[in-house]
């Protein structure tokens, strides 16, 4: 398992690494455990005789914790073995809503509150103790409640706020709604990823025939909030991109937003080619069906859809659909949020692992080691561009 270029021989650790994945985490924080257990056996340090390096070679770095619930839905969080001078990182998915518990003898299904409770409940029970407290959550709590546009809420700001407040000393997000939300902690760590290089390497290894240049392929931005991360992909892969843009009714409000009437398209002709939609999240998927119909009306070839959350809140019927129209080909999404069994079975679905590269975030902040490498993939994503042209992969 290679870890880049990363050297860890000259660095010492901030502290003993302790890992506490959330139950809507589990299975994703299992994996990240697995990556470091095996790179940490095989690894050798010129300053391994130092005292912070004790127990650094362990079989599991996963802190038994838990959050138990009492019967009127009441909860508390237990860290059960010590935790004192090490640095600890929360692994949590607000979005899990596979979960349930017993609420007076009804069974309830965890919201991002409850998730977010939890993760809070945990920080609490470290009492101050470790030395160093960090949370990955991958899909930032009420990212989507991010500004104030009328007398409302900063449900996203205030919680970032509140993490601070319990001593929370990182925060690592992937690909934040709108990262400009970390001006309410400017003091504090916080880092939103973008996943680019991992869903380029998906979508190479799950389309073999692609033609990687502007004659043959196209990415588009669903709307104007997309356009950074697409303008990143164009231009890191060589290619031309176009946008949508919506025209709303602002007369009406239909589930908390204003309905859209229209798609209007900016760019050059996607005739013939193939072209990948772009976007943060994938909701009820309304959006990215209406801009792919679009795309097709306008004679583009295979549309491809990457996102880095598919919550599908309206389930998977409309894209089961889409796809027996030959609307969509793939649709690639993340598995640092809860993905079901039904979208895991789908013949179209493409799921981008992030668990190696959340296991290298970790172990290389845990020696208080750069990531600049990690948050900036370009010169890999051409590597690996050259390899496809070369059918290398």
């Amino acid at each position: 398992m290679s870890q880049l270029n990363i050297d860890f021989k000259e660095t010492i650790p901030v502290g003993q690494l302790g890992i506490i994945p959330l139950q809507s985490s589990w299975e994703l924080g299992k994996k990240v455990n697995e990556y470091i257990v095996s790179w940490r056996k095989e690894r050798e340090s010129a300053h391994s005789g130092n005292i912070l390096f004790e127990n650094y070679k362990q079989d599991t770095y996963i802190i038994d914790a838990k959050c138990s619930r009492f019967g009127s839905g009441e909860a508390k969080g237990t860290i059960n073995e010590s935790i004192r001078g090490k640095d600890l990182y929360l692994i949590v998915d607000v979005t899990n809503y596979n979960i349930e518990y017993k609420l007076c003898g009804h069974m309830n299904r965890m919201s991002p509150d409850d998730h977010y409770s939890d993760l809070k409940r945990l920080i609490a029970a470290a009492s101050g103790k470790a030395r160093r407290i960090n949370v990955i959550m991958p899909f930032l709590y009420e990212s989507r409640q991010h500004k104030r546009t009328a007398r409302e809420s900063l449900d996203c700001a205030l919680a970032l706020q509140e993490l601070m407040s319990m001593g929370v000393e990182n925060i690592i997000t992937f690909d934040a709604h709108d990262p400009r939300v970390q001006n309410a902690i400017p003091m504090s760590g916080f880092e939103s990823i973008q996943p680019n290089y991992q869903f380029i390497k998906a979508l190479f290894h799950s389309v073999k025939d692609l033609t990687v240049d502007s004659d043959h392929m196209m990415i588009i931005s669903p709307d104007e909030g997309a356009m950074t991360r697409a303008v990143y992909y164009a231009n890191v892969l060589g290619i031309d991109m176009g946008m949508f843009y919506k025209r709303r009714d602002y007369s009406r409000v239909v589930d908390g937003r204003n309905p859209i009437v229209a798609h209007e398209f900016l760019g050059a002709s996607v005739e013939g080619k193939d072209v990948v939609i772009i976007d943060d999240m994938i909701s009820s998927g309304e959006s990215m069906l209406d801009t792919a119909r679009e795309l097709k009306k306008r004679k583009a070839n295979r549309v491809f859809v990457a996102s880095t959350f598919g919550l599908f809140t309206n389930g998977l019927a409309a894209f089961d659909k889409a796809y027996e129209e030959g609307t969509i080909s793939k649709i690639l999404t993340t598995n640092c949020i809860y993905q079901s069994p039904e979208l895991l079975s789908r013949p179209y679905y493409v799921n981008v692992d992030l668990s190696k590269y959340i296991a290298l975030l970790i172990d290389s902040l845990n020696h208080d080691h750069s990531i600049s490498e990690l948050l900036d993939p370009n010169e890999k994503i051409h590597k690996l561009l050259n390899k496809y042209n070369n059918h290398e992969i």
